[in-house]
């Protein structure tokens, strides 16, 4: 009796599926024309060239997961796949938006027995941006002992939307939209598939062209259509504008494309060029953007962009916005429209901007630093005895309506913050700004240069005092100018106690921060008509001749 035997199939792969579709099956032109090696592959030439990081790796025989980062319809399955058959690795592909834990362990466990058998997978998964950052995260062990090669694709920044333990695994590489050159190459590699041409003239073959918006799965739609009406003549634009609708344009209102067009619009805006700015306005606009979102940009770049050089310009931003409120769109953005292209061409200054961020640093280096005590109120008569208020001077009382006084704290030296720029209205802002440096100057000025020995000068009974002082003189607390009104209103008198200083010929002290100690010591008997003395509880409260 003849032994029976038992044939066993090999198992196939849990998600090998065979190609059970007919070849008289109607395919899509976009999936008749799909290329069947890289060398196919239309455009990205910064990706895959010789020299480029794919043409590189495949070249040597070593590639490694990978994230391609690109809009729609620029190639990123296809080259995921054609890798696939350039290393011999089993192409396993998977949809975020489809695929959940469970599918994934699937997936993991497939590829362990395809690697236990000598065969590794390419997982590629399309969208991987959509999968939450603990599913994400299930992706590491499998990277990392090689059980599969991640080929990622999403049209988001990868920056914010994978794991940096994912990205650090990866290489990141940007694919592009198509230009005209390539989408011209793929339509007429369409043609011959379809075994005849356009029935579009020029222009109206480059405006189809063009409503593809450099995605070349949206051209091949397109071409399918225009293939199949029975036109013989030669179409004008105007006919295929009626016929096709002109795709939509790229644009993620929470997505890449949002912060990259506001941020061409500002700086088209910054670099004073009314016609970019004007584009990138209408591409948002286009592109389904909230126009009140654009009014707050606007208004933020006047108020960082153009500043003090043109204060009318927030203004302007302000009605903008409330035109737009009271009119709505479409006619409401004409009035945004028109204070995009103000602002391009007003004056540019970001000084308060600058000075503002350095204060904020300043501010936060010396947060514990208390105003000085001559410009604190003294409400109560404990802080009158602290020295609180004392010796302020009422800048309305001083000439010029100013009386130079130090406001930033007695330790702290003293800081530039605001610097305007000779543009717009800054350049007589600078102009008041020096003027008041100047004055400033002027009012501290002690000139306290080492007392030189000049003809008597009679300024009280002795005539015979070798020293001379001049008469723009001022207070001096611990070697710094606190207060410093000219000669004319230092009040004259005796010292009246230890609350004084006494200068002597009834001039200004004479001498510098430097060059006085602290605490001050007494004028020798050969240098002096009077003598100085110094108080160490309190500060002066004025200059006394004696």
């Amino acid at each position: 009796m003849g032994r029976a035997v038992l044939m066993v199939r090999p198992m196939a792969d849990l998600f090998d599926s065979p190609d059970s579709v007919p070849s008289t099956a109607p395919r899509p032109l976009a999936d008749r024309l799909r290329p069947r090696a890289l060398g196919e592959v239309i455009g990205q030439e910064q990706v895959l060239g010789p020299d480029a990081p794919l043409g590189v790796m495949l070249a040597n025989n070593a590639l490694s997961s990978l994230v391609f980062w690109g809009p729609p319809g620029v190639g990123k399955t296809t080259i995921a796949r054609l890798l696939a058959d350039e290393t011999d690795l089993h192409f396993v592909q998977i949809s975020a938006i489809f695929t959940g834990v469970p599918d994934l362990r699937k997936v993991f466990e497939a590829a362990k027995m395809r690697r236990a058998n000598g065969k590794g997978t390419l997982l590629f998964v399309d969208e991987i941006h959509r999968f939450n950052k603990a599913q994400q995260d299930g992706f590491l062990p499998y990277m990392e002992d090689g059980t599969i090669l991640l080929v990622g694709a999403t049209t988001e920044n990868p920056s914010f939307e994978l794991n940096a333990a994912v990205l650090s695994r990866a290489q990141v590489l940007v694919l592009t939209r198509l230009d005209l050159a390539d989408l011209e190459r793929l339509a007429q590699r369409a043609e011959k598939e379809l075994g005849k041409g356009l029935p579009l003239d020029g222009p109206a073959r480059e405006a189809l062209l063009e409503m593809a918006d450099g995605d070349g799965r949206a051209l091949l739609n397109l071409v399918e259509q225009v293939a199949a009406w029975p036109d013989t003549d030669k179409l004008n634009t105007a006919t295929l504008s009626a016929r096709l609708m002109r795709r939509a344009a790229q644009y993620d209102k929470s997505g890449d494309a949002h912060y990259n067009l506001i941020s061409a619009l500002h700086k088209s805006v910054r670099g004073s060029d009314p016609d970019a700015a004007l584009y990138w306005f209408a591409r948002m606009l286009e592109g389904g953007e909230d126009p009140r979102f654009l009014a707050r940009r606007l208004t933020r770049m006047a108020v960082e962009d153009i500043g003090l050089a043109d204060p009318q310009a927030q203004a302007v931003c302000l009605q903008s916005w409330e035109t737009y409120e009271r009119l709505g769109s479409p006619e409401g953005e004409l009035a945004l429209a028109q204070a995009v292209a103000y602002l391009a061409l007003a004056p540019k200054s970001n000084a308060g901007y600058v000075g503002y961020k350095q204060a904020r640093a300043s501010a936060k280096k010396t947060g514990s630093e208390p105003p000085p005590k001559h410009i604190l109120n003294a409400p109560t008569s404990l802080m009158k005895e602290e020295g609180y208020g004392d010796g302020y001077a009422y800048d309305h009382d001083a000439e010029d309506g100013f009386s130079g006084q130090n406001y930033f704290p007695e330790s702290m030296k003293r800081p530039v913050f605001y610097q305007p720029v000779e543009r717009g209205f800054e350049r007589e802002l600078k102009r008041r700004l020096d003027y008041f440096v100047k004055l400033r100057g002027k009012r501290n000025s002690c000139h306290h240069a080492p007392l030189a020995r000049q003809t008597p000068h009679v300024f009280n009974d002795d005539t015979s005092g070798p020293w001379r002082r001049d008469r723009s003189g001022c207070a001096l607390w611990r070697g710094r100018c606190r207060f410093s009104p000219c000669w004319p209103r230092l009040p004259v008198g005796r010292a009246g106690g230890q609350r004084d200083w006494i200068v002597p010929d009834g001039g200004a002290c004479g001498l510098s921060g430097a060059e006085i100690p602290d605490p001050f010591e007494p004028v020798p008997d050969d240098r002096r008509v009077g003598r100085l003395y110094h108080v160490f509880s309190v500060l002066p409260r004025s200059v006394h001749f004696v």
